[in-house]
């Protein structure tokens, strides 16, 4: 759900060159070059992290774009703190995957010996994640249980 609200947003952000204008000003001096959110693309687990890490560095200029008047029927698009905490856990469990595919890409030599490795080292992290989000079940932990399972599924017709 955090994921639908943060690409209307981003369209919500993107549609006119006003509320651009206004969202980049709210990072004023904070930050050396303003940024926009990303507002779509492929779906992949990458581009998700992606979005995800851009749209949590944005969240502070986010809310105080939100916190014009002029934006007050919008409000209900910006996350709230248990959803932020939501989508610090998702960027975790991708960041080794990140991790996985930069090593094995950025690699001038073979690498076909490590594939053996890597794969074992992606089963076991999601096995760790999957034990971890089990032991307390919330609706958000079996959705996102439910999706490590389905990864587990997808990666195992990979390596078998």
């Amino acid at each position: 759900m955090t994921h639908i609200y943060g690409r209307m947003l981003a369209v919500w952000v993107t549609l006119t060159p006003g509320r651009w204008i206004e969202f980049i000003d709210c990072q004023g001096l904070t930050v050396r070059i303003a940024i926009p959110p990303i507002m779509n693309g492929k779906t992949c687990w990458n581009l998700t992290l992606e979005l995800l890490e851009r749209a949590f560095r944005l969240c502070e200029f986010t809310r105080e774009l939100l916190e014009n008047q002029k934006c007050s029927d919008y409000r209900p698009l910006f996350t709230t703190q248990h959803e932020w905490s939501i989508v610090k856990y998702v960027m975790e469990v991708l960041r080794p995957f990140q991790y996985w595919t930069l090593w094995m890409s950025k690699r001038h030599t073979v690498t076909l010996h490590h594939v053996i490795t890597v794969y074992n080292d992606m089963f076991n992290h999601l096995d760790g994640v999957m034990w971890a989000l089990a032991k307390i079940m919330t609706r958000w932990k079996e959705d996102l249980f439910f999706a490590m399972k389905l990864a587990q599924q997808k990666l195992s017709k990979s390596y078998p």
